[in-house]
């Protein structure tokens, strides 16, 4: 890999729920591959999960301009999908801060903080208490 190409490779990382994804973008012809799997197959041909996942890229008129590589973990497939949206959203912002005003408008920069609430002691779940018998 010479020189010119390394300045080329523009990432960001996305988080939500307990997933992880690392997004790399990189100029080409528009492919999806997420851990290795071409995009469509990792995220079992879900119209849904392709369009949340590139709705940066659709936002920016940017589809067939680069190839993104992805390495995502933890989660389901759903905070995978809204994981690798943000990673993808931020490593667009560093392509061109230009960009930046059009996908926070979009709200696309935006973490989403919401994760598991932890099981408390004497309670069956999070909130979820046994039921109570007055006698």
């Amino acid at each position: 890999m010479t020189n010119n190409n390394i300045n080329l490779i523009y990432s960001g990382t996305g988080r939500r729920k307990k997933s992880i994804a690392r997004v790399r973008l990189i100029p080409g012809s528009g492919k999806l591959v997420i851990n290795g799997l071409p995009g469509e197959s990792y995220l079992q041909f879900s119209p849904n999960y392709l369009r949340v996942s590139c709705t940066p890229l659709t936002l920016l008129g940017l589809n067939k301009e680069y190839d993104i590589y992805v390495k995502a973990e933890g989660g389901g497939l759903t905070g995978q999908a809204d994981a690798i949206r943000l990673g993808l959203a931020r490593a667009l912002c560093i392509v061109n801060p230009e960009n930046r005003l059009t996908l926070k408008s979009e709200g696309l920069l935006s973490r989403d903080s919401r994760i598991k609430e932890r099981k408390k002691y004497g309670l069956r779940k999070a909130r979820k208490a046994p039921q109570y018998s007055k006698r």
